[in-house]
């Protein structure tokens, strides 16, 4: 891909995690999340600036020592309740008013610490290359399928298939159905401003295997991570 654009890498990383608490400055290899995400964006050549919004003094420390420029994000943007989107936009236009007007926007969110910049050189390349594409976002196999064993329950415990569409009776007949990953998030400013969310407009997806594009969100795919990592970087 020749660089012709100005890429600026984000990373979102907010304080609160009530899932995980300290989730983004979590260590893996020594490094904290947050920082892995920096890491991977400095090995791109073609990425002109990374920048880290947080509401947190610990991480906006953690982010300026990896070598990220820092931008304050504001309380009402760092809620449990409050939306990405948001976030995003409140970036774009900070980031717009110091360094002046870029082309693409590249999110790496610190939950998904295994990818490595190759990844994230292909989903730059995807995008740049697909001109009908609003967004390009990450997807996984799913371990579970929605038309066949995810249900719902209601109050009385009792459950309903999750996908009222059609009865499949073996999960081998099932559309093949994806988990979105957060390895990488591509879309341009403009695109950022005029919409409201990632579903609005056409949304290119890049399928990438579980080992790199593992989602952080509880413990339990913490400790999975943490051990997918040290099994792929153990001395023989």
């Amino acid at each position: 891909m020749e660089n012709k654009k100005r890429i600026f890498a984000f990373v979102f990383a907010r304080g609160g995690s009530k899932g995980l608490i300290n989730k983004n400055i979590l260590p893996i290899g020594g490094v904290p999340l947050v920082g892995r995400s920096i890491n991977v964006a400095k090995e791109l050549s073609i990425v002109e600036e990374i920048f880290l919004s947080t509401d947190s003094d610990e991480i906006a420390n953690i982010g300026e020592f990896y070598g990220a420029n820092i931008i304050e994000r504001p309380n009402y943007l760092s809620a449990d309740n409050s939306a990405e989107w948001d976030a995003w936009r409140h970036a774009v236009d900070s980031v717009i008013a110091k360094y002046g007007d870029f082309d693409i926007f590249l999110s790496l969110p610190a939950t998904a610490p295994l990818r490595d910049s190759d990844d994230v050189f292909s989903c730059l390349e995807t995008f740049v290359s697909d001109e009908n594409s609003d967004i390009l976002i990450t997807v996984m196999p799913s371990k579970k399928s929605p038309w066949f064993n995810m249900v719902k329950k209601d109050d009385n415990g009792y459950v309903t298939l999750l996908n009222q569409g059609k009865n499949y009776s073996c999960r081998q007949h099932v559309p093949k159905s994806y988990e979105i990953s957060t390895l990488a998030y591509v879309t341009t400013p403009k695109h950022i401003k005029k919409v409201s969310s990632i579903w609005s407009g056409k949304v290119k997806a890049l399928e990438f295997p579980y080992e790199r594009a593992i989602d952080i969100d509880d413990k339990f795919d913490y400790d999975m991570a943490c051990q997918i990592w040290y099994e792929a970087n153990k001395k023989s």
